[in-house]
């Protein structure tokens, strides 16, 4: 495994429980399925699949001390993750995401996401040391709190690397508007979010990327389940890619697949609407029950 990374993750580092029925289910309903217990949070998420696509991502993250943490450490590096560069605390316990879907996809989730709160900015200490002066990807989720998000925006430390922005849910998609302000990254967004964000609703992605755009982003990505995703750029044309159909096996993490797989596109040079597609084709995959690549 590298010892220097080709990408920073910032953010949670977790385990997610996931259960999940096969059917429809109403509200209080007691039904069987399966209950899945795997690493999780969206930097992490990103980062083991960044891993598949043959990349040495690193997590910025907080992790306890506790038994499940260091379970948790040792399976992400087994995933390809470097880790060397975490946060440990042994005061608090290891984060954690709950998550119920169903088969149309996710019906609630509780995210327990107190350690990484609770490190603040002390996660980016590595920035003064090993990684100082990055200039390279960093992929940053809406997990950490919203004083961090705007302390990284005038961090001159991460001034001139490349910033890939999720808001993790879109409870947290407004934690995101002070990097729009400052015209700062590319964002990474389903429909719901980026209608938060522009501050109206959109009929589809593509609509949905431009009206973020105008809100003065650069780049902005809008995927919106089995339906067409876009890509919206400043003074560009808009892209559209339209999913494959597949059945519904798994839905939380979709999204980081999606956006991991664009940005090996990008990193790998590959042309706009080819970054795109092989983004909806990876998240489909992982819909479906598979990985990619």
């Amino acid at each position: 495994m590298s010892t220097r990374p080709d990408i920073l993750c910032i953010g949670a580092m977790l385990w997610d429980v996931i259960g999940r029925a096969p059917r429809r289910m109403a509200p209080g309903a007691d039904v069987p399925g399966r209950i899945r217990h795997m690493p999780g949070g969206v930097a992490l998420n990103v980062a083991v699949a960044l891993a598949r696509w043959g990349l040495a991502p690193a997590v910025l993250s907080a992790v306890g001390r506790d038994p499940e943490g260091a379970a948790l450490v040792a399976e992400a590096e087994r995933l390809g993750v470097l880790t060397r560069w975490l946060t440990r605390d042994g005061g608090l316990p290891t984060d954690c995401y709950m998550g119920i879907e169903d088969s149309q996809g996710l019906i609630a989730a509780i995210a327990d996401a107190h350690g990484l709160e609770a490190a603040g900015a002390t996660i980016l200490a590595p920035l003064d040391d090993d990684l100082a002066g990055w200039t390279g990807p960093v992929v940053l989720d809406g997990n950490v709190t919203e004083d961090l998000l705007a302390a990284i925006v005038r961090d001159a430390r991460l001034g001139a690397a490349d910033l890939r922005l999720v808001p993790a849910s879109p409870g947290k998609a407004e934690r995101l508007e002070p990097l729009i302000a400052a015209r700062r990254g590319c964002f990474y967004l389903n429909r719901l979010e980026a209608e938060i964000l522009a501050g109206r609703a959109c009929p589809d992605a593509a609509s949905a990327a431009e009206a973020v755009v105008a809100r003065g982003a650069a780049r902005v990505l809008v995927t919106d389940g089995p339906h067409p995703a876009a890509e919206a750029i400043a003074n560009g044309p808009t892209l559209i890619a339209a999913p494959p159909s597949v059945a519904v096996a798994r839905v939380t993490g979709a999204g980081d697949c999606f956006l991991a797989a664009h940005l090996a596109a990008g990193i790998a040079n590959r042309p706009r609407d080819a970054a795109l597609r092989q983004a909806v084709e990876a998240s489909a995959a992982h819909v479906s029950g598979r990985d990619m690549p």
